[in-house]
């Protein structure tokens, strides 16, 4: 009987369900992947390269872990509430409280065991694809890697069992010690909106000192290190619960009070929606603002690093394609590139030296990184070393011979005229230096005959080359991509568990707010104007965490300026893709809502 009932209530409450399902698919979805790409020892081992990546998944699944377990206590006491009215009527019904528990056990871990094994199915997918992804958008050559790891299915599945478990055990305790008519009466009884003026004043005081102090941490973490996130989250976390309890509170009053604004169509009506729970409005739009800043934040440091890569290999290799013995290569497949810059120096090689002409270097400079106290300029302003200059500067040289093979790099170099250097008797050869327009677009071509040019001349490891910029560029892709497949990913989990706290917080008073919407409708108003009200207070529930979380965000960014060289570069990007999948929750939240207080009996 127990399964039967806990069956029926699923069913009744099915759209709900698919709500919180939704962000559990997700989350375990995500979680696996991590997991597989973590735990599957053959794909390490055959795969060093990817050593760095394996941490950052580890440390994704780690940090999606303890936010999903938040997500389902939060989740589930929405749905709790929602519920209660029934467990109130079957304990009116006779029903004892240790019945009424395993019912509710039942129900939570029920629907938390099948959204687990759909994530996990959905994870596996997941993790196949990212595995192309890996291949084609980060060009490693990956091996040895099996989207199905036994490993990760078991920590998955334990993990989240657990997970449940312990919401199951809240979520049964906490509806079990409510009265009956505190089941019945609660989520009806509204929050009493105390009007002081001088408190509300003090709390938005404090709460945006206390955003202002947090974000000063974050901004310079090189000073205050693990301290600063400490204290930064503390006071962030309190400055979005006071900036929220006090300024809403004030301009919603504000706003009432304005003629001109409360009686323009159902304006009035709107706000006294939003002031009638505004109390537990604060808190939930607390934790939404919190996750929107994480989910948007996880989305643009993993892309920011993406962009990274080709900024920083840059910086390192001013030239993108080095050409050792040119005079050996063929000439159509350099044409090929386009090449925007194309100098060749002239080279002769004794047993104790290498011999350039002065002049080809005074007539074009050579490119050497330009250095300052944070590193390498990330700029793309480059040195230029004249032949004059690198005849008397032996350190100048240097840069010359990152540019010459291993084998050459301890020979001495001399610079003299045209007419000496015709004058030495050994076999003339040529260094050849080229830049193209676009380096990701010519990535496979440069790399073809990057890997050639190592090849023929010398026997250094390919890893060992910090000179030839494709070899560079794909160390630093070893190192950074994986965050931002991490990110990406992290994002679109805490944007699926926002979008569902937001929901089920809005969708657990729709029931109450029936009656209200049926007698506007009786007398004579609108269907527009009612959906169009419905819009406005859902916009504002919306909008207002997701304007903060920006604000923390872009004042967050600030704690990678030492890990990454613009950690504002492109922007626009994940902002944009962020704010287009907020949009799609934000209308199907509208519908959803419209669907449940505007239907017909």
């Amino acid at each position: 009987m127990l399964w039967k009932l806990s069956l029926t209530g699923i069913k009744g409450r099915l759209k709900d369900y698919i709500v919180l399902f939704s962000g559990l698919i997700m989350a375990s979805a995500i979680f696996y992947m991590f997991e597989s790409m973590a735990s599957n020892e053959a794909f390490l081992t055959s795969n060093s390269i990817l050593g760095t990546i394996v941490f950052i998944f580890r440390f994704g699944s780690v940090l999606l872990g303890i936010i999903t377990f938040a997500y389902i206590l939060y989740a589930n006491s929405f749905l709790m509430a929602m519920r209660q009215r029934d467990y109130a009527m079957f304990m009116m019904l006779g029903a004892k409280g240790r019945k009424i528990a395993q019912m509710i056990f039942i129900e939570t871990f029920m629907v938390g065991f099948v959204a687990t094994i759909i994530g996990s199915i959905a994870g596996m997918g997941l993790a196949h694809g990212v595995n192309a992804l890996l291949v084609s958008r980060l060009n490693l050559q990956i091996t040895h890697y099996s989207a199905f790891s036994s490993k990760a299915l078991m920590v998955t599945l334990i993990f989240f069992a657990l997970l449940f478990l312990v919401a199951a055990i809240f979520n049964a305790s906490a509806i079990t010690k409510k009265a009956i008519l505190e089941l019945l009466r609660e989520t009806s009884t509204p929050a009493r909106l105390k009007q002081r003026p001088i408190w509300l004043v003090l709390q938005a005081i404090i709460g945006v000192c206390s955003l202002a102090f947090g974000y000063y941490m974050m901004s310079d973490l090189m000073k205050f290190q693990l301290i600063g996130i400490g204290v930064a989250l503390v006071t962030i976390v309190l400055g979005t619960y006071l900036v929220f309890s006090s300024v809403i509170i004030t301009v919603l009053s504000v706003l009432k009070s304005t003629d001109k604004i409360a009686m323009k169509k159902l304006n009035n009506f709107t706000f006294s929606q939003l002031s009638f729970r505004i109390r537990d409005y604060t808190q939930m739009l607390s934790m939404a603002a919190m996750l929107f800043a994480l989910a948007l934040g996880a989305l643009t440091v993993g892309l920011g690093f993406k962009n990274e890569i080709p900024i920083m290999a840059k910086s390192v290799a001013p030239y993108d394609l080095i050409l050792n013995n040119a005079q050996d290569v063929d000439n159509a497949s350099v044409s090929a590139l386009n090449p925007t810059f194309d100098t060749t120096y002239s080279q002769k090689e004794t047993t104790d030296a290498i011999y350039y002409i002065k002049e080809q270097f005074n007539d074009q400079p050579l490119l050497a990184p330009v250095y300052n106290e944070h590193g390498v300029d990330a700029e793309g302003n480059y040195s230029q070393l004249s032949g004059d200059f690198l005849q008397e500067d032996l350190n100048a040289q240097d840069e010359l011979r990152g540019y010459e093979v291993m084998e050459q790099r301890d020979k001495e170099i001399r610079f003299v005229d045209a007419t000496d250097f015709a004058a030495i008797d050994v076999q003339e050869t040529s260094l050849r230096l080229i830049q193209v327009a676009d380096f990701e677009s010519s990535y496979a071509a440069l790399r073809t005959l990057a890997e050639a040019n190592q090849t023929a001349n010398t026997a250094q490891p390919i890893e060992a080359n910090f000179n030839q910029r494709v070899f560079v560029y794909d160390t630093y892709n070893g190192m950074f991509s994986g965050f931002e497949f991490m990110g990406f990913f992290l994002g679109i989990a805490f944007l699926t568990m926002l979008a569902s706290c937001l929901m089920f917080k809005i969708l657990s008073g729709a029931n109450n707010d029936i009656t209200r919407y049926t007698m506007l409708r009786k007398i004579g108003t609108r269907t527009a104007l009612l959906k169009q009200s419905i819009r406005k207070e859902i916009g504002v529930l919306f909008l207002a965490p997701g304007i903060l979380g920006m604000i923390h965000v872009l004042f967050g960014l600030k704690m990678f300026t030492a890990l990454m060289i613009n950690p504002y570069d492109k922007l626009w990007i994940p902002f944009g893709i962020f704010i287009a999948l907020y949009a799609i929750y934000y209308c199907l939240t509208v519908w959803l809502y419209a669907n449940i207080v505007l239907r017909d009996k």
